[in-house]
């Protein structure tokens, strides 16, 4: 008898399905939670915390949510590291839950659901979006979202889940823009399969019509505010991004999604493109495709991807379960499972705190991996997503103590001027309880926070001594940082004590921006 004439089979199935997944899911959580401090505040969490103190509709770099986020959870748990990146944590927590969901939607068991739960739970990318508060883990989050509702339509025929997924992408356009790509590709499958009669309808239009009024305050900025973020976009992909062929953008998702699930999240493609029982998920593989062919041709950064492989897992995941179903075959099931979990293991320290720092540079050492980044940077002994969440509260300090080294009345007309958001916004969260004056940078959004009053004519200059010998009438250094495992370009600074500029703030201001 068939499950679709034993509901009781069924629903002990989903029951079982559901247990599983919310396991695997609290899994997660605990593996997290047990390492949110780790190695301390990453860069660009200051600057979330700093924008959510500055609200808006838009930003240089990124749309308002993440902002709007960040003041949420500051407003009830203060400047918390903790509480900021429990929501990461959450979002993880969803996103596998979800994997397995969309993987019973499309007719996986217990079993399909449980794989593609682990490979969410050990693909490198997540670890570390999951770690660290920013637009990503969000990202991933609204684009899993919105496949599980796309799956629902396609299994359902549903024409009101148009305006939900409206509904997410327009959530998801104000957190980052990326979901335009899953956006063109859910058209673009639309008009490449039988899926095409939606178009015929008015649903997916409505759905559309509400993701632009969602999006419409933010466009608005843009146009306000010049279109600051298209400067942004250029300069990143001109001068800061590391331009991949589409070869080395492939290679990058097998990478950051795990060599181990590479065969499945391949399989997975396959089985909705090609085979008749993928047939009914045929849309799935062309979001995909469609979203590959878009970035892999656009210098974008490899993990801007990252979001699409969810639904992968959860096909593959069911295409393996169906190809192993026959009882010849059965025992493949722990073994994938033990392969899933012992390389999950075997890799989670590349990209999640669970080590020692010392500990993390021998054992990357042993695994002959070379520090990288995606941008065009000198890196140190770790990779750029951890090093930078090293030396900022040392920087903080020997501020602090520049600062304090200053007459109370220059002390009243103090301003710290970083070269970066990143500096600039440490100065601002973590200087606050040491009674840092407010930080101010050119750099990004900081720029059009504008200049710091004229009242606050004492600038103490990271870095930047060229240009301060040459803007400053008089221009001292007072003190010096330095940090282990660090970006090398934050390494021995000199911080510098300027005095009587040469030209005021709000006249230097406009020619010292840099949007990147």
């Amino acid at each position: 008898m068939s499950d679709a004439t034993n509901p009781d089979r069924t629903d002990a199935t989903n029951r079982a399905g559901d247990w599983l997944l919310a396991g695997i899911a609290l899994a997660s959580v605990i593996l997290h939670v047990a390492v949110l401090r780790s190695y301390g505040w990453f860069r660009d969490e200051f600057y979330y915390v700093v924008c959510g103190r500055h609200l808006d509709f838009g930003y240089v770099d990124h749309p308002p949510l993440v902002a709007l986020v960040a003041r949420l959870v500051t407003s009830i748990f203060g400047d918390s590291l903790a509480a900021l990146r429990m929501v990461a944590v959450l979002a993880g927590a969803a996103v596998i839950w979800l994997a397995g969901r969309i993987a019973r939607e499309i007719g996986g068991g217990t079993f399909a659901q449980g794989v593609a739960a682990l490979c969410v739970l050990i693909a490198p990318t997540y670890l570390f979006n999951f770690h660290e508060f920013s637009l990503n883990c969000l990202d991933v989050l609204f684009w899993t979202l919105g496949a599980f509702v796309v799956v629902r339509i396609l299994k359902t025929g549903n024409p009101r889940l148009w305006l939900v997924f409206g509904l997410l992408m327009g959530l998801g356009l104000e957190n980052k823009y990326s979901v335009l790509f899953f956006g063109f590709g859910v058209f673009a499958a639309l008009l490449l399969t039988p899926e095409r009669r939606w178009l015929r309808t008015p649903w997916p239009w409505l759905g559309g019509g509400i993701a632009l009024l969602l999006w419409t305050p933010n466009l608005i900025w843009e146009v306000v505010h010049g279109g600051p973020t298209l400067e942004f976009m250029r300069n990143a992909t001109a001068h800061k991004n590391v331009a991949l062929s589409p070869v080395q953008f492939f290679q990058e998702q097998i990478l950051q999604m795990h060599p181990v699930t590479f065969p499945l999240w391949l399989a997975g493609l396959a089985w909705c493109v090609f085979a008749r029982t993928g047939r009914p998920w045929r849309a799935l593989g062309w979001i995909y495709l469609v979203a590959f062919a878009v970035l892999a041709t656009q210098n974008s950064k490899a993990y801007y991807l990252a979001p699409a492989y969810p639904m992968l897992f959860a096909a593959g995941a069911t295409a393996l379960a169906a190809g192993i179903r026959r009882p010849g075959w059965r025992w493949l099931r722990p073994v994938v499972v033990v392969l899933l979990v012992a390389s999950g293991i075997a890799t989670a320290p590349l990209t999640l705190p669970v080590l020692p720092v010392d500990t993390l540079v021998r054992y990357l050492a042993a695994m002959n991996m070379k520090p990288s980044s995606g941008e065009k940077k000198v890196i140190g002994d770790l990779p750029q997503y951890y090093a930078d969440m090293f030396g900022w509260p040392e920087l903080v300090a020997e501020l602090a103590r520049v600062y304090r080294s200053l007459p109370p009345e220059e002390q009243a007309r103090a301003v710290v001027v970083g070269q970066n958001y990143g500096e600039a916004g440490a100065v601002d969260v973590l200087g606050r309880p040491l009674g840092l004056p407010p930080a101010a940078s050119t750099h990004n959004n900081y720029f059009l926070w504008g200049p710091p009053p004229p009242s606050r004519d004492i600038a103490i200059v990271i870095g930047a001594e060229e240009e301060g010998r040459r803007l400053c009438n008089d221009f001292r250094p007072a003190g010096k940082f330095h940090c282990e495992h660090c970006m090398p370009y934050e390494n021995d600074q000199t911080i510098s004590i300027c005095r009587g500029s040469r030209v005021p703030f709000a006249e230097l201001w406009p020619r010292l921006k840099h949007f990147d």
